[in-house]
């Protein structure tokens, strides 16, 4: 037991310290794996096609081979710290451990290396110390604006040693000191530099992405970064406040009392609309919402999420949290950040002490701040019911502030002609209940009323969740003060028992002339919840003669054979899954199944389906439903057939090995560990 207690505590060991790697850790290791074939220390990298934009491989981005929605090419390089050596595999070979002026040019930051003699801090980076160094790459330099560029060149003693003090830490920080949310004074004025460390890997600094890590110096560590990072000295609120751009937003802060939050500490990210984004939106709606602060707040609060995220933190579509409650997918195309899959940030990373600001050219409108009709819009998927409800003269319902709820039909589940009656208007009534209602709180049996005055009922379904006949076929879309369903069906109350349904469709008139003989009509009058498959006049027609003067003639039969086509419970279309049973008055289960949209009972096509009744629901069938044929032979029989062969077959090798049992159980062995026992 001792050494197995021991191979257990090492295992745990072990997988407490992979456990304890960070996220950049993780992913290089990941990308280790993917190289070692190429030899010791090498890594594979991703490299978006058309740019010089290289990650280290995750897992999901081995086998998608995109990054950001683009195509991705892979290519092998030297795992920070390693070098290659002439004539060997890989790169065997650690990187010369030098001071941190001489590590600048040995990563190939030379214009940081410049820069710092230029500026005389080659004498303090090549001297004694422990210092962090982020130095910029030479793109990252390039792409400064000239102005800028030229303003820190032109003054160098102050502005450029300034600039390269900002990018230092006075202590030894590796890739694992650099915990996500972290910030540590920097040597320039002590102003912070504010470390995320993501859990797809991605590390930053100010926002700038580290694309080479860990490179040890004798004095120190060089990271390099993706871009030039500036001091950040403001809040995010203070830094809205001084945009004109965004007068709009600075305003609606106000109103709605945000103010001191975004004064506070936090780690926010701002998606901020600019003074154009507002003037889109219909005056009527932005009136209402500027007016309403319960609705501008959520507005607001959904523009802002809880974590900070740069823009180099997105590689992929991730659904993230706002303060509203609700997620925004947030994604990537290209160099592009996508908000619910449309390209509208404009400007990225603009950073404050407690979040960034991404400026955008659109407002985000979370459902909660909307009207009835303004929910109804947006969802293409209804826009049928939603003309329909307006034509019924229901929009002051669909526009006002009164508890309600909604149920919207899919466009599909609407046949024939839609011009409006009052019939239709009648129908499209009681599609909108009274009270405020969230799916979730639904319950089997529970009786809702709608504004036409019908009690529609609700059936809980293992696979479904339905009013009526019709079932909700999306997550709920819950406004300022009404909520939304979408359903598949047109709702149809029940206008009366399950008879009165058959005796108001002349389809049916010989299944209720074959009920009335029968003496049926009692039970299918009265309280219940049966499910009728009920067969039309043609497929009494369609009976072969014998079999009909048969039911003629014996009413037993004419009983037995009305009682198998009456399920026990109750069940609409949208309750059955591909193998649903139900059982029948009489005779064996019925074998239900859905194909092609269309309900199948033992292998019938059900022609017309969900007439509900009070006591039930009506399925039209257009055949006599008979028993399936029982299957020839079963598992299990095919089973024990087996094994009994198996046995015969197997004959003197059974008796050899009976008489090995027998040995075994008079064996001094068995016999003392029957006395333990």
């Amino acid at each position: 037991m001792k050494p197995l207690t021991l191979q257990a505590l090492a295992v745990t060991l072990i997988a407490t310290v992979i456990a304890a790697k960070s996220p950049y850790q993780s992913v290089l290791q990941h990308s280790r794996i993917r190289g070692r074939q190429h030899g010791p220390n090498v890594c594979a990298m991703q490299r978006i096609q058309g740019t010089d934009k290289k990650y280290f491989t995750n897992c999901k981005q081995w086998y998608h081979r995109k990054i950001c929605g683009k195509p991705t090419v892979v290519t092998y390089e030297c795992c920070p710290g390693y070098e290659k050596v002439v004539g060997e595999k890989g790169c065997p070979a650690a990187l010369p451990l030098v001071n941190i002026y001489n590590t600048l040019g040995v990563v190939g930051a030379t214009t940081t290396k410049m820069y710092s003699e230029r500026a005389s801090l080659q004498k303090e980076i090549e001297g004694p110390g422990s210092f962090t160094f982020f130095s910029p790459s030479n793109e990252a330099w390039a792409a400064l604006p000239t102005e800028i560029l030229d303003a820190l060149v032109s003054n160098v003693n102050i502005e450029l040693l300034n600039v390269l003090h900002y990018h230092m830490v006075n202590k030894r920080l590796t890739s694992e000191d650099l915990k996500h949310g972290s910030s540590f004074p920097s040597m320039y004025q002590d102003f912070d530099v504010h470390i995320q460390h993501y859990s797809n890997g991605i590390v930053t600094v100010n926002c700038a992405r580290l694309v080479k890590t860990d490179q040890h110096a004798t004095n120190g560590i060089v990271h390099v970064v993706d871009r030039v990072i500036t001091a950040i000295t403001n809040n995010v609120n203070s830094f809205l406040d001084t945009d004109e751009e965004l007068e709009s937003l600075q305003t609606a802060i106000a109103a709605a009392g945000l103010t001191g939050m975004l004064e506070s500490e936090g780690s926010y990210t701002i998606f901020a609309p600019t003074n154009e984004a507002f003037k889109k939106i219909p005056q009527e709606m932005l009136d209402r919402i500027l007016g309403d602060p319960v609705a501008l707040k959520d507005l607001l609060n959904y523009h802002i999420l809880k974590n900070l995220h740069c823009s180099e933190s997105i590689v992929s579509g991730t659904p993230l949290e706002t303060l509203q409650g609700t997620v925004l997918e947030v994604g990537c195309d290209g160099q592009e950040i996508t908000l619910n899959g449309k390209t509208i940030v404009t400007e990225k990373d603009k950073l404050g002490t407690n979040g960034v600001v991404h400026y955008i050219n659109e407002l985000l409108i979370p459902d909660s701040v909307k009207t009835l009709k303004e929910l109804a819009e947006g969802a293409p998927q209804v826009s049928t019911a939603t003309k329909l409800f307006l034509d019924a003269g229901l929009g002051p319902h669909l526009t006002g502030s009164n508890a309600m709820t909604l149920l919207a039909p899919q466009n599909d589940a609407f046949k024939g002609s839609l011009t409006m009656t009052p019939e239709l208007r009648k129908v499209m009534r009681n599609h909108i209940l009274k009270n405020k209602f969230s799916s979730k709180s639904l319950y089997h049996g529970q009786e809702l009323e709608t504004l036409g005055g019908n009690k529609l009922r609700v059936f809980v379904f293992r696979n479904n969740l339905c009013i009526e006949n019709a079932c909700i076929a999306a997550h709920d879309k819950n406004g300022r003060y009404a909520t939304m369903f979408i359903v598949d069906k047109v709702l149809a109350p029940p206008m009366g028992t399950i008879m009165d349904v058959l005796k108001a469709d002349s389809r049916f008139s010989t299944l209720v002339d074959n009920i009335q003989k029968a003496g049926l009509t009692e039970l299918l009058n009265k309280k219940g919840t049966y499910t009728v498959f009920a067969p039309t006049n043609d497929a009494f027609r369609t009976m072969p003669p014998a079999d009909l003067n048969k039911l003629t003639r014996d009413p037993r039969e004419l009983i037995k054979l009305l009682k198998y086509h009456i399920g026990d419970e109750f069940l609409i279309s949208g309750a059955v899954t591909s193998h649903t049973r139900v059982k029948p008055l009489s005779g064996d289960k019925l074998e239900l199944g859905m194909r092609n949209s269309t309900m199948y009972v033992n292998r019938v096509p059900v022609v017309d389906g969900d007439m509900m009744a009070t006591n039930g629901v009506v399925h039209a069938v257009g055949s006599i439903i008979k028993p399936l044929p029982p299957k020839t032979v079963s598992d299990q029989a095919v089973g024990s057939s087996t094994r009994r062969t198996s046995a015969v077959r197997a004959g003197p090798q059974v008796m050899k090995n009976d008489e090995l049992f027998q040995k075994v159980v008079s064996s001094r062995s068995s016999k003392t560990m029957s006395a333990v026992q």
